[in-house]
């Protein structure tokens, strides 16, 4: 019986590990498909995005230079990787949503009420981070580098080192703004206090614009672009958490209050039930005779009561 149950437990977890496995494929041909199709219609657009993407740039260039292509299939290649790299940022609020799909099911209703809005919230921020590249960050820096130009030397960038260029600046603040997000999971689990994070706020500081040297070209202009919306972020982020901890404090209090209460009206139900009891010896149950340590088990009492008085005359 016992190998029949453990061959039957065995069978319940493979079978699990097995829907698991057909529920994360699924998820992941809906999360490929999705990018596809945004890719396919957004080919057709390939060029016109290119263009829109260097257009910082070429707003600087002097008069009568443009960019250059390098290779002989960069004209093509490059477009093409523009366009899909563009699909999976268009799909991401998709492929967010499968993640969660996925993870949804094994999680408490506690931490269903975080998940989401932090999968929200840090999609929001990214592609913040990417606007604010492009519409602040890229027009200053470009500006510099073009201005700073020896005499003489003609400005001509190529096609494919420019998008490697704009898509790292694109992940570094897309990642920058997730600043709040970080420091709001840190509190949530224990890991820090809100308080603790202001101490170390000089810290975060240097380290900032240490990130801000490592991840942008050497100036100190898109080096403080990056290192000021994190430390503002960081702020925001600390916010966030004690307004947090404060709402956790007072649900705490409310749940504690009310099992207060629910627990005084089963102990005033308890002694209700007593002393109605009480007043009526029938009604209670009778207990159980305790037997006596020469008691034989199997006999009831009067056979054991005879039995000893027997003994006893003998």
């Amino acid at each position: 019986m016992n190998k029949d149950t453990g061959a039957s437990a065995e069978t319940a977890a493979e079978q699990g590990l097995l829907e698991h496995l057909y529920e994360l494929r699924d998820r992941l041909l809906r999360s490929v498909l999705t990018v596809f199709v945004v890719f396919i219609c957004l080919f057709p657009f390939s060029d016109t995005l290119y263009t829109w993407l260097a257009e910082p740039l070429s707003v600087h260039l002097p008069a009568g230079t443009s960019m250059i292509a390098t290779e002989v299939a960069s004209t093509f290649f490059i477009p093409f990787k523009l366009t899909l790299m563009t699909a999976v940022f268009v799909a991401v609020p998709v492929l967010l949503y499968q993640i969660w799909a996925f993870v949804a099911p094994g999680l408490y209703r506690h931490e269903k009420r975080l998940v989401f809005p932090l999968l929200f919230s840090s999609t929001v921020l990214f592609y913040l981070g990417i606007a604010f590249a492009y519409y602040v960050v890229f027009p200053l820096m470009f500006g510099f580098f073009i201005s700073v130009a020896p005499e003489g030397v003609e400005v001509a960038t190529d096609i494919g080192r420019y998008l490697d260029f704009v898509i790292t600046i694109f992940f570094a603040f897309g990642a920058a703004f997730e600043v709040p997000v970080a420091t709001f999971i840190l509190v949530a689990m224990g890991v820090t206090t809100p308080d603790a994070l202001a101490e170390k706020r000089p810290f975060f500081i240097v380290g900032a614009f240490v990130v801000g040297m490592l991840l942008t070209p050497p100036d100190i202009i898109s080096q403080t672009l990056l290192a000021l919306p994190m430390w503002l972020l960081f702020e925001l982020g600390i916010i966030g958490s004690r307004i947090f901890l404060r709402e956790r404090i007072k649900q705490a209090a409310a749940e504690a209050a009310s099992g207060d209460g629910a627990d005084d009206e089963s102990t005033d139900e308890s002694a209700r039930d007593g002393s109605d009891q009480s007043g009526n010896v029938d009604d209670m149950p009778a207990k159980e005779p305790v037997m006596h340590k020469n008691a034989v088990p199997g006999m009831s009492v009067t056979e054991q009561i005879e039995k000893a008085a027997q003994h006893k005359d003998s």
